[in-house]
């Protein structure tokens, strides 16, 4: 299933990136919370453990900061210096998420730029790489089947 690539206007990223940061921050932390919790049971990112990481999303001005311990994630407010921040498109991130993409192909075209700490970056991909993700991670719903849904 290929997913349409949206675009979002430049100005409605604008508004988007002066919005508070903990709601997409906490949003963000619970669906990884319930898409890794056997990874989370079971330690596999003890490595990343009170790392500050951010997700930017550069198309939509989103953006999101959380840190992870032997809990699971947890949404922080935005930090000065992020220890692994990883900036992409939202639709390169539904391929990531999706694994329709490899995130090497995606970092190789410059269309996955990681800054801060490259080794928690290849520890962080290493640990996701090697996960099983749940079913409703691999094949999301679009927007039209969900307002199919509702009708």
């Amino acid at each position: 299933m290929n997913f349409p690539q949206l675009r979002f206007p430049a100005a409605a990223a604008r508004v988007i990136a002066r919005l508070p940061v903990l709601p997409p921050s906490f949003v963000l932390a619970r669906l990884l919370n319930l898409a890794l919790k056997h990874a989370i049971a079971r330690q596999d990112f003890q490595p990343l453990h009170h790392k500050r990481i951010a997700i930017r999303v550069s198309d939509t001005g989103l953006q999101a900061h959380f840190t992870v311990d032997e809990k699971g994630f947890r949404a922080i407010s935005k930090t000065a210096q992020p220890d692994l921040t990883f900036v992409a498109t939202a639709h390169d991130y539904t391929l990531l998420a999706t694994r329709r993409e490899d995130p090497d192909a995606l970092f190789f075209s410059r269309r996955l730029l990681i800054e801060g700490d490259t080794e928690l970056a290849l520890i962080a991909k290493n640990t996701l790489d090697g996960l099983e993700l749940p079913e409703w991670m691999q094949r999301p719903p679009l927007p039209g089947d969900l307002l199919a849904k509702f009708r």
